[in-house]
């Protein structure tokens, strides 16, 4: 049986570096910061888009992280949306924190604290999986009831047709070719998806603000083993529970017993089995979806590497815990 495609989330991207943001712009930074910029490090290469994120040392001595994107990118207002949302967080939440923002000639550049850190993941261990889940598990309960006010509700996205709930019995009728490359049972379980996917207006309701992007390029690992998150640019209302469940099948992919971890995080111990198979099968055909299209303006493509990797792994996840594998 074929396998997903390795995915290095340290080496998605292809930004820019320093020299490509208009002077304006840097100067524009300098004041807003206050000092002048002594120097800056490449850009990073985590994440799919292609706007400009890297450290930047300060002429005061202090360490920040710079990222910067054109109006005509996607990520413009991403970092504009974070930019907005991250001041509003609970103090509890370990969020590198906004410092400042510069607007001109067409660009947005956001200033936070820099954190320094790594990955989790490739390979997970336990002990990542422990900080990981406690960081999510502190978010739940600091983000519910929402503290942010006007945020969109997950399952109206749903309802609307921001997800492709249709995508399995679209391929079972014929109407779209079924994705290659994948599991060969996948045609013998479409249905099953189908109708997990269907419980999403019960399954996914709730008041949690959401990360709702939570990936290993989206998590910090600090030197003393706590984790961070960053890139709060999506977030919605649902289930305290989805964003942690969206980091395990990879974590169970990469050998972690995540099976024995829902029983006993407060997240998911009482949550019915068919409710988190749902989220996992919505997300399934989410990823499944524009597979072999070009990606978006900015973005590499390892994005599509990255959709083949996680459709595979949630639909592992589901087997196992449905059997479909068997």
């Amino acid at each position: 049986m074929p396998g997903p495609p390795a995915v290095d989330y340290r080496a998605t991207s292809a930004r820019p570096g320093w020299d490509a943001l208009p002077s304006s712009l840097q100067q524009s930074l300098a004041v807003a910061l206050g000092t002048e910029i002594a120097h800056v490090g490449p850009s990073v290469t985590s994440g799919f888009t292609g706007g400009f994120a890297a450290p930047v040392d300060l002429a005061d001595g202090r360490q920040v992280f710079v990222k910067a994107a054109p109006d005509t990118l996607h990520a413009y207002r991403a970092y504009q949306r974070e930019a907005e949302v991250v001041p509003q967080l609970p103090e509890a939440l370990r969020v590198p924190r906004i410092i400042t923002t510069a607007l001109t000639d067409s660009w947005f550049a956001v200033v936070s604290e820099r954190v320094s850190g790594r990955m989790p993941g490739s390979p997970w261990s336990a002990a990542d999986f422990s900080a990981v889940t406690s960081a999510c598990e502190t978010m739940a309960d600091a983000l519910t009831p929402t503290p942010l006010p006007g945020l969109d509700v997950l399952v109206d996205d749903i309802a609307s047709g921001g997800w492709p709930i249709d995508l399995p019995a679209q391929i079972l009728s014929g109407n779209r070719p079924l994705p290659t490359g994948f599991q060969p049972w996948l045609p013998a379980v479409l249905r099953e998806l189908g109708d997990l996917i269907a419980l999403y207006p019960e399954a996914l309701a709730g008041d949690t603000a959401m990360h709702s992007d939570l990936r290993p390029d989206n998590l910090l690992i600090d030197q003393y083993g706590a984790c961070w998150t960053v890139d709060w640019n999506w977030l919605s209302l649902g289930p305290n529970w989805f964003d942690w469940s969206c980091l395990l099948p990879i974590a169970q992919y990469e050998g972690i017993d995540t099976q024995a971890a829902i029983s006993k995080s407060p997240l998911t111990a009482d949550v019915p089995p068919d409710h988190l198979d749902c989220g996992a099968a919505l997300v399934a055909a989410y990823m499944l979806d524009d597979l072999d299209t070009t990606p978006p303006l900015g973005c590499t493509p390892e994005l599509r590497r990255h959709q083949r990797l996680y459709a595979w792994t949630f639909l592992d996840w589901l087997a196992l815990r449905r059997g479909w594998s068997a």
